[in-house]
């Protein structure tokens, strides 16, 4: 108990507080190349787009953008406490897993890794919205299933906002991926960016309201 006590201060401690009221928040998404703009320029991704779509409907957060390009969970598992700690974000939005199942990790290390990185946040006073993602049916039909479950699962275990898939209404579509048929073109992005909005406008407070 005095181990988990102290744990939780240490984090406290390092995160620093949220943002008074009446000042921005932040929002930060915390993902992998879907969100990292790869092969595209930063100003067309769905990151920098969410950043304007907010600016022109009103609403006073700015957006800081972690996402790298390959990242796993693990990596972000890693990471996480000093990105909470240099933006000290109000929300943050979970965008990784993909690599996971790229690679055939093991989903139970994933959702490990995926579920430490919401607890931090929320111990930091974020809110934490998990963007799910599918895997193609050539990883066989128990993985995908398990795979595609596990983001729903944790957004339950954790009471989070939830995107049941990142790129709904892109993976279907050839001609919205780059060459590599893995990226989405900059055309997709605000097909993306839709799939993030739903979730999002219902947690976010406009300027000037509690």
């Amino acid at each position: 108990m005095l181990l988990s006590m102290l744990r939780c201060f240490l984090i406290a401690f390092a995160l620093g507080s949220l943002p008074a009221h009446g000042a921005t928040q932040k929002i930060l998404v915390f993902g992998d190349s879907l969100s990292a703009a790869y092969g595209i320029s930063q100003k067309d991704g769905w990151v920098a787009l969410l950043a304007e779509r907010l600016k022109k409907q009103g609403f006073d957060y700015t957006v800081a953008n972690a996402s790298i390009s390959g990242e796993t969970s693990a990596g972000g598992a890693s990471r996480i406490v000093r990105a909470l700690a240099g933006e000290k974000p109000a929300i943050v939005i979970l965008a990784l897993g993909a690599n996971d199942g790229l690679r055939g990790l093991p989903l139970a290390q994933m959702r490990d890794n995926l579920g430490s990185i919401t607890a931090t946040a929320q111990r930091a006073g974020a809110r934490v919205l998990i963007a799910g993602m599918k895997m193609p049916p050539n990883y066989g039909a128990k993985y995908t299933r398990e795979f595609e479950d596990s983001f729903s699962r944790l957004s339950k275990q954790f009471k989070t906002g939830y995107v049941p898939f990142l790129i709904d209404g892109v993976a279907d579509k050839p001609d919205l991926f780059q060459p590599d048929r893995l990226h989405p073109t900059a055309e997709a992005q605000p097909q993306v960016l839709d799939n993030v909005w739903k979730a999002l406008r219902p947690m976010l407070k406009r300027t000037g309201t509690n």
